[in-house]
């Protein structure tokens, strides 16, 4: 590609395997140390440093500093989606990790994706808006609709009117990468999943750079009720 966009640029600074290891520890939103990151890289600190510099250079994440120490995350939710459709291309291709490890089974079942719900269980909260009219879709443009809207108010206490955002959509359709099939991203998606957590329904595994989002026993029911059994999706 002569002209336009240099994704080569962008593919050699995942393509490597520490900073594709920082990167994915970065996508449930959190900013994390250089040593937090280098743990999940499994590299010292100097060579953490490094690729920080890089990523960094690459406007893939941008620093916080506080106190004295300096935070990383990613630049935006547009890497948190490239990256996501990257581990479903891999997924696909078989390009899979040869041992997987005990959050496996609950990282496919409800995960963050940045700043909202992927997995089983965020696939099945779209399919479920879309079997009920609450949006409407396209290929990956989603629409809230009218009911939507009012579904939203009197089920969730979400004001969409007030999602509106300069630089993101409300809604936004992203690839997941085990489902292989697209959950909700954008303001919308974000609203939810932070709706969840306020009534308690769900909790972010505290572990640096787990993704996993544990459903409390309510929660499941109340989440069911609105959006149904993965069952009645498959």
């Amino acid at each position: 590609m002569k002209a336009g966009p240099d994704i080569a640029m962008i593919a050699s600074l995942v393509g490597d395997p520490a900073r594709a290891n920082m990167l994915t520890a970065l996508m449930d939103g959190r900013a994390l140390t250089a040593s937090e990151l280098a743990h999940q890289a499994g590299i010292t600190p100097q060579t953490a440093s490094s690729h920080l510099s890089k990523l960094e250079t690459g406007g893939l994440i941008e620093p916080e500093k506080q106190g004295r120490h300096r935070y990383y995350r990613l630049t935006g939710p547009d890497v948190a989606g490239v990256l996501e459709g990257l581990a479903g291309l891999a997924e696909r291709a078989g390009h899979t990790r040869v041992r997987t490890g005990p959050k496996e089974p609950a990282l496919r079942r409800a995960r963050i994706c940045y700043d909202h719900l992927a997995g089983d269980l965020g696939v099945q909260m779209l399919d479920s808006l879309r079997k009920q009219k609450l949006v409407r879709q396209t290929r990956q443009a989603i629409e809230l609709t009218g009911e939507g809207k009012r579904f939203m108010a009197e089920a969730l206490q979400i004001d969409a009117d007030r999602l509106a955002h300069p630089r993101r959509p409300v809604c936004k359709a992203c690839l997941d990468w085990s489902e292989r099939r697209h959950h909700l991203a954008g303001t919308l998606g974000a609203a939810l999943m932070n709706r969840f957590t306020e009534l308690n329904w769900a909790a972010r595994d505290h572990a640096p750079g787990s993704r996993v989002v544990n459903f409390t026993r309510t929660g499941e029911k109340r989440f069911a009720a609105l959006f149904g059994s993965s069952e009645a999706f498959s």
